[in-house]
């Protein structure tokens, strides 16, 4: 069983450009997805590679996470049938102490760029590139699936506000 130990980064600047080193882009479809935080996803990069992904919460920041590569024939179907999407370009970065990918979200999320590092265990050290700035790391409004359910666009402008200046403060 895998253990996915991740930390999450609101991105304020473009700075981060230099260090990727490959992108693809990705359609990510929820079939279930609870309370407690168990996910049944669907994604596909529309180029032949398509998985098939559960997740459940285990303890602090890490998650159990299952993942299978599926046929793209079956991830279209499975995609036809997931109501709550997630659209973005996923880049790979080349950045120390741990696997860093950042998500430019495209359609009702955008404009939303987020960082993430897998890490190796919950103490592992990292750090944090000046353009992350602020960690939401465990806030669930900021998961995939819950913005395929409630795009950040349909957020109430008292709720995107401390989050947009955030955003507006560290690129000043």
């Amino acid at each position: 069983m895998a253990l996915e130990i991740e930390r999450r980064f609101l991105v304020a600047s473009e700075a981060w450009r230099p260090h990727v080193r490959w992108s693809r882009n990705l359609q990510q479809g929820y079939l279930a997805g609870s309370a407690d935080g168990l996910t049944l996803r669907v994604r596909s990069d529309g180029l032949g590679a398509a998985w098939l992904t559960l997740k459940y919460p285990a303890s602090g920041i890490a998650r159990h996470e299952f993942e299978y590569a599926i046929p793209q024939q079956d991830a279209d179907a499975l995609l036809e049938r997931s109501a709550a999407r997630v659209l973005k370009q996923r880049y790979g970065l080349d950045l120390p102490g741990g696997d860093w990918v950042l998500d430019v979200f495209a359609g009702e999320n955008a404009p939303l760029v987020i960082a993430e590092v897998e890490l190796e265990s919950e103490q592992a050290a990292v750090a944090i590139p000046p353009w992350c700035s602020c960690e939401i790391t465990g806030i669930g409004a900021f998961s995939n699936a819950a913005l395929a359910q409630r795009p950040f666009q349909l957020w109430q402008p008292e709720e995107q506000q401390p989050w947009i200046l955030n955003l507006e403060t560290q690129q000043a």
